[in-house]
């Protein structure tokens, strides 16, 4: 793979970063010889794991003194309450460094083809407990990309409120009520359409009404949102935006120890919408069902969506699926697992019959396929087969080739997050390209990951005649989280 060499500032000014995080690791990463793996079995209490949603974290098992300690815990656990130890406010932050180098961002149509930068997200929090019941979290953000030619909206956002909400968790009726109001992030499954957007540097959170009620092997989720649309005018401008929204009701249910099936309906508007061809107000009315679990060497996880509505004077009747599944040797070196993705969404596939067939992702997380993103979940076929092995017990190890198709010829190619390639629509020839991906995660400590990850796109002639490149991504990234 012909990845061409870094410009010399972007790559030292990454590693400056990362080994000062990696020396910081050495200060904290590991206290009495021991870290999270290992206190569990007979020996004193675990310690709470960082969490992809530290709101969900649960730190007042520190007011066990049995339980290891690491420097920092008196920040991690202030107790409020003499009596309460579940009375407490706990401070967090994360911090996640990345280069990219991308010769060829959206194929190199109509963009700048080489670009190499940083990007940083800086995050604090503040997590305020009392009883069990009430539970009020803050989260504060500071994202930057140096050296981005092209600055988008999910690159860039300085000094904001990224989360805000108050959380109320009450018994009820034999089940579990928990409600949450105010500025939150959330996803469903595997975050194929809902999401929390973890890939780029801008996380998508949602001015949100949630409602939440477990009862036995059941769940049962209302919601209503404004997804936040994201400035970087001045600090603290994020506001709501209203010409989008999202809500609807959700049923999830255990149906037997390591498997569960949901399914939900939502409706998402959006003012001035654009498509190839049509532009207008969009509403679309959206049943999903995701079923997803283990069983014995064989992982599973499966999701449809149907979308119908309204864009303009347009109807709209969009689909997509999407499916990985597994095979793992454990017993086996390194434990290989063998792998299989399979993915297809609609599109539009005549542009004057006032009916509109290209399938709307929503809220994409931005590296379903790859963390290169070249495509999203629109008029596309995708099928891939993969390799990941463990050759030590932090360190995974993942190899895939991506073969893509569009759904329709008349219907475009597109990127993320619903972007149209100029000059793929209407164009003969349904293959895409075919892409080579390797990815290398290894969780140092329980505070600190590290992850490599290079992809080559191979174009087809649809996009290559209209203008566009083979494409090569490289990105290497750490993340430290207290």
């Amino acid at each position: 793979m012909a990845l061409r060499s870094v410009r010399s500032r972007s790559a030292i000014r990454f590693l400056t970063v990362a080994f000062a995080e990696m020396a910081f690791l050495a200060s904290v990463g590991r206290v009495n010889g021991a870290d999270e793996a290992d206190t569990q079995g007979g020996g004193p209490p675990v310690r709470p794991s960082i969490l992809f949603n530290r709101w969900q974290e649960d730190w007042s098992v520190l007011s066990d003194p049995e339980v290891p300690r690491e420097p920092g815990d008196a920040l991690k656990y202030i107790p409020l309450s003499a009596d309460d130890p579940k009375t407490y406010l706990s401070l967090g932050a994360e911090l996640r460094e990345r280069f990219e180098a991308n010769d060829a961002t959206n194929f190199g149509v109509g963009s700048n083809r080489n670009q190499d930068y940083i990007i940083s997200r800086a995050e604090v929090d503040a997590d305020l407990r009392i009883a069990s019941q009430i539970q009020l979290f803050a989260q504060v953000q500071s994202d930057n990309a140096f050296d981005k030619q092209v600055l988008t909206p999910v690159d860039q956002d300085r000094s904001d409120l990224e989360q805000a909400f108050v959380a109320l968790t009450e018994p009820l009726d034999g089940g579990m009520l928990k409600v949450r109001l105010g500025r939150q992030e959330f996803g469903f499954d595997l975050q194929r359409f809902v999401s929390v957007r973890d890939g780029p540097n801008v996380r998508q959170a949602y001015d949100a009404a949630w409602f939440d009620y477990e009862h036995g092997l059941c769940r049962y989720i209302a919601f209503y949102s404004h997804p936040v649309q994201y400035r970087d005018l001045r600090p603290f401008d994020d506001d709501s935006n209203n010409r989008l929204a999202y809500g609807g009701f959700r049923v999830e249910r255990k149906i037997f120890e390591s498997a569960r099936v949901a399914a939900y309906f939502s409706r998402f508007t959006q003012a001035g919408a654009r498509f190839p061809s049509i532009r207008g107000n969009e509403r679309r009315d959206i049943l999903d069902v995701h079923f997803s679990g283990t069983r014995g060497p064989l992982d599973w996880d499966v999701e449809a969506m149907n979308q119908t509505g309204q864009i303009a004077t347009e109807s709209i009747e969009a689909w997509a699926f999407g499916s990985i599944e597994g095979y793992t040797w454990a017993e086996a070196l390194w434990k290989p697992r063998l792998g299989l993705q399979i993915d297809a969404a609609s599109g539009d596939k005549k542009p004057n019959d006032h009916q509109l067939d290209t399938f709307n992702p929503l809220f994409p997380n931005g590296y379903y396929f790859t963390l290169a993103a070249y495509t999203t979940y629109a008029n596309l076929i995708h099928f891939s087969p993969s390799l990941t092995i463990h050759p030590l017990p932090r360190l995974n190890v993942k190899t895939a080739v991506g073969l893509q198709w569009r759904e329709t010829t008349q219907d475009a190619v597109y990127t993320l997050p619903l972007i149209p390639v100029s000059g793929t629509a209407g164009h003969p020839g349904f293959y895409t390209g075919t892409y080579g991906q390797l990815r290398i995660d290894y969780q140092a400590t329980s505070h600190v990951a590290v992850a490599l990850e290079v992809v080559h796109f191979d174009l087809g002639a649809t996009v290559r005649e209209a203008g566009g490149y083979d494409s090569d991504y490289f990105g290497a990234e750490v993340k430290f989280g207290w």
